[in-house]
């Protein structure tokens, strides 16, 4: 199935659409962007042209995925969240040679109204709360939240809570699929498929 664009987006010559993938009202897409099948573009996104999105994204409505930004397959971004490319912008000063880099991994939940600072990576399947400000590496499966954002807990794949602490060892059940996950210190792994 091809990409289904509503008339009043734009996507310029050059953009790459996966299949299925919809782009919504006042959208605009830049030349250089690439995006994977099954995404969608809520209601004015804006995406760059050195952008790369994976499959089945989904970014709501008013998010601008500015120029040095990859989301990899499954990443969740939520209304209005901010990404930034410069970490000290000054209108008279250009600074595009200066873009730092910022990739969310397979998975990942970026909540309502959160930002994300350049220059981080955002673990597999973490999660980042409405409202946080992330100024730091995020690793896969926390649970960040505040200004700046802080690990409070721990995600399953699933998006459920797991009842672990934020750092220490020990085991939990996401209590949605019964998948077990081990926390050794300040990593959290899979040990387990549910039974």
């Amino acid at each position: 199935m091809a990409a289904i664009v509503h008339p009043s987006a734009i996507v310029d010559d050059g953009a790459q659409l996966g299949e299925g993938t919809r782009v919504w009202h006042y959208t605009h897409v830049s030349a250089g962007a690439r995006i994977g099948a099954g995404c969608s573009l809520g209601q004015g996104v804006y995406v760059g042209n050195d952008v790369v999105i994976g499959d089945n994204v989904r970014i709501q409505n008013q998010v601008s995925v500015y120029d040095a930004v990859t989301l990899e397959d499954d990443v969740f971004c939520g209304p209005s969240m901010v990404f930034t490319n410069v970490l000290n912008p000054r209108s008279a000063v250009p600074r595009k040679h200066e873009y730092r880099r910022t990739r969310v991994r397979r998975g990942a939940t970026l909540g309502a109204n959160c930002t994300i600072v350049c220059g981080h990576e955002i673990g597999e399947h973490a999660f980042v709360g409405a409202g946080a400000v992330v100024t730091a590496d995020v690793p896969a499966y926390a649970l960040v939240v505040g200004v700046p954002a802080r690990r409070v807990g721990w995600m399953s794949r699933h998006g459920e809570r797991l009842d672990l602490p934020a750092r220490g060892h020990g085991e939990a059940a996401c209590p949605a699929t019964g998948e077990r996950y081990r926390l050794e210190g300040d990593h959290l792994h899979p040990c387990s498929s549910p039974t």
